[in-house]
């Protein structure tokens, strides 16, 4: 599951209900946010989540709140009356600090709650499953670090989530966004420390292949829109950047279908198992052009000096030497080289001109 992060505001109501709109479009189905209140305006903390709440349920999206002891006081509230959050549009809740044990477990037979990975320890998980703790509502979500150098280890996230999948608890990071980050260090709010710069969409391919992980937020305040519809097409097939070496639309066309890499898959490129199909041209034949040294991310088609193998189209996953049998006709842009390793056996991908 996809999901954003918003940040209450009265000056960003409608920014944010565009933000949501846009996002449920394409296919994010989560919205988390905050409720840190300040003491000195807590009113108006209760008005913007209402109207966030009344967003989330007219788009169709859960809304998950972080929220203190003290912000239930200030919204009014306690443990025991909690769940009047979801007559709000609140479908649960990420609890850390300020409940017991019974608490916890009893919450999570009314709604569905988040827990700090974290802090979450076999014993504590014991505890909880004594007073009752519904599994099937609680997801274990690993915190974003604003400040650099303090991102989580890939190998202690990736040994954390394989206990939390083994104790039958779902699992969530954050990436960082690209468009508008949040202060005050705008160094994007990611869980591991290697995504903080990192193109988002790597980011969570990063996360859902080999981090074990269920669900993926946003940290950041927004991402950019193209990078959200790359996102969503992920369950569809992987989308690659490119710049094109030759302006022959007939051939771009062939480019920028839907490809799926053969299920025997080879050492040293990706082999569209379509292209062949695509690369008819007719009466025509493709002739050699623009057969250059072939670097990772090159993609090429081959030309008819190759003949049966004519028309295929492949992604270098290393450099190679020309070949007078082989037009080089475009390249993947840099930001993407590293999506390539996603592209394995059977895996679809999709180029996008640039």
């Amino acid at each position: 599951m996809l999901g954003i992060s918003i940040y209450l505001s009265e000056k960003n109501i409608e920014k944010n209900k565009k933000y949501i709109e846009i996002a449920k479009k394409n296919g994010f189905h989560s919205i988390f946010t905050s409720l840190h209140i300040p003491e000195d305006d807590p009113s108006t903390y209760k008005t913007l989540l209402q109207l966030l709440g009344k967003d989330a349920i007219e788009n169709g999206m859960e809304l998950m709140a972080d929220i203190s002891a003290k912000s239930l006081t200030h919204l009014g509230l306690d443990y025991s009356n909690v769940s009047e959050l979801q007559k709000w549009g609140v479908t649960g809740l990420r609890v850390d600090y300020g409940l017991n044990e019974k608490q916890i477990a009893d919450l999570s037979k009314r709604m569905k709650i988040a827990l700090n990975a974290s802090t979450l320890t076999p014993a504590f998980l014991d505890e909880l499953l004594k007073y009752g703790l519904q599994t099937k509502n609680v997801e274990a979500w690993h915190n974003f670090y604003p400040r650099p150098e303090t991102g989580l280890a890939t190998t202690y996230l990736i040994e954390k989530n394989k206990w939390l999948k083994n104790s039958g608890i779902s699992t969530m990071a954050f990436i960082p966004g690209n468009d508008e980050m949040r202060g005050p260090l705008f160094k994007g709010l990611p869980t591991l420390e290697k995504h903080r710069e990192i193109y988002p969409l790597l980011a969570y391919l990063d996360l859902t292949q080999n981090c074990y992980i269920d669900k993926v937020l946003v940290g950041d305040i927004s991402i950019k829109i193209d990078t959200m519809e790359a996102l969503s097409k992920t369950k569809d097939f992987i989308e690659l950047r490119y710049r094109p070496y030759t302006q022959e639309e007939e051939t771009l066309s062939i480019v920028e279908q839907v490809h799926t890499n053969r299920e025997d898959p080879a050492r040293d490129c990706i082999r569209s198992m379509e292209s062949r199909l695509y690369g008819s041209f007719g009466e025509k034949s493709l002739k050699p052009a623009n057969t250059i040294i072939r670097n990772r991310g090159s993609i090429t088609i081959d030309n008819e000096l190759y003949g049966r193998y004519g028309g295929e189209l492949q992604i270098m996953l290393n450099n190679l030497p020309s070949d007078e049998k082989v037009n080089v006709i475009g390249m993947i842009i840099e930001d993407d080289l590293s999506l390539l390793q996603y592209i394995g056996a059977g895996k679809k991908f999709k180029l996008k001109r640039v």
